[in-house]
């Protein structure tokens, strides 16, 4: 099995003293997000592997050692400023750490995320190019790939027009990133994907891979995984199928393009029910639940 840490929220930086306590105590619960009444419990001994996701790894470097299983690190870094971002720490800081993450779990462990790309008046493209360039320069011994998504219109998206004022990009755009990434990554000695995107940008230079297939899902844990995440986007995902022990409506960087987030009072009121100590990332178990162990 594959625990996905998380897709649904950043537990690495505003719940790690919950998820290692979760590794000591080997089990940890999962409220169905589409039927509350049913909870997964899965067996922390039954998992291979552990992708990270997060735009912070900070809160959980000095503890890595404490998890006895095989770890693979996504960690999110945008240009974008406090107004977009509110709560994600200085970018400075994140570098910082990055580079640490890269020191103790190997720099091929560890893929930067520069997820997604929109542009606006504020962030154009030349923006980019420079944005790109510079983190390229700065992490090119502690990361083993870049990935890039676009910017999808997801609610929170749609809400947030007024902050984000995205402006839809044309071919020419494309092109324009497309030569100018592949050439920052080439002269860094990185490659740079897309994952199921509609414009995957191979003619540029461009490696078309998912976050985590199933080739490298067997390679990083010695075993063979099938099964693709089918479900996710309309079937065009071809990742290997995780479990996401995340809840959403639980992230406090509040990004402005975030599709986990859709609610801020409800962030605040989930946050305040998170109690380190329980099974369950926000509440506990309640009678009504049924609880059933997720299969391997």
């Amino acid at each position: 099995m594959i625990l996905n840490v998380s897709g649904r929220t950043d537990i690495v930086a505003f719940y790690s003293d919950w998820f290692l306590n979760r590794i000591k105590e080997g089990y940890v619960d999962v409220e169905n997000p589409f039927n509350p009444k049913l909870v997964s419990r899965i067996d922390m001994n039954e998992v291979d592997l552990i992708f990270f996701c997060t735009k912070n790894p900070r809160p959980i470097l000095d503890n890595l050692n404490q998890i006895p299983i095989k770890k693979y690190f996504h960690v999110t870094l945008t240009p974008y400023k406090k107004e977009i971002e509110p709560g994600v720490p200085d970018k400075k800081e994140v570098i910082a750490s990055i580079k640490e993450l890269s020191k103790i779990v190997g720099k091929e462990n560890v893929v930067l995320r520069y997820d997604p790309v929109f542009i606006s008046d504020t962030y154009s493209i030349e923006y980019h190019k420079k944005a790109f360039e510079r983190v390229c320069s700065l992490l090119e011994q502690s990361i083993s790939k870049i990935l890039i998504s676009f910017l999808d219109d997801y609610q929170n998206v749609k809400k947030n027009y007024s902050k984000l004022k995205y402006k839809r990009m044309d071919e020419k755009d494309y092109k324009e990133i497309g030569i100018s990434f592949a050439a920052s990554a080439k002269k860094h000695h990185l490659k740079v994907h897309t994952c199921f995107e509609d414009r995957t940008l191979e003619e540029y230079g461009f490696v078309k891979d998912e976050c985590l297939s199933k080739e490298l899902a067997t390679k990083l844990t010695g075993k063979e995984y099938k099964k693709e995440w089918k479900a996710r986007k309309g079937g065009k995902c071809h990742c290997v199928t995780m479990a996401d022990i995340g809840v959403y409506n639980t992230c406090k960087h509040y990004c402005a393009y975030c599709y986990a987030n859709y609610d801020e009072k409800k962030v605040q009121k989930n946050f305040l029910m998170h109690d380190p100590f329980s099974s369950m990332l926000i509440g506990t178990v309640k009678e009504d639940q049924v609880i059933k162990k997720r299969k391997s």
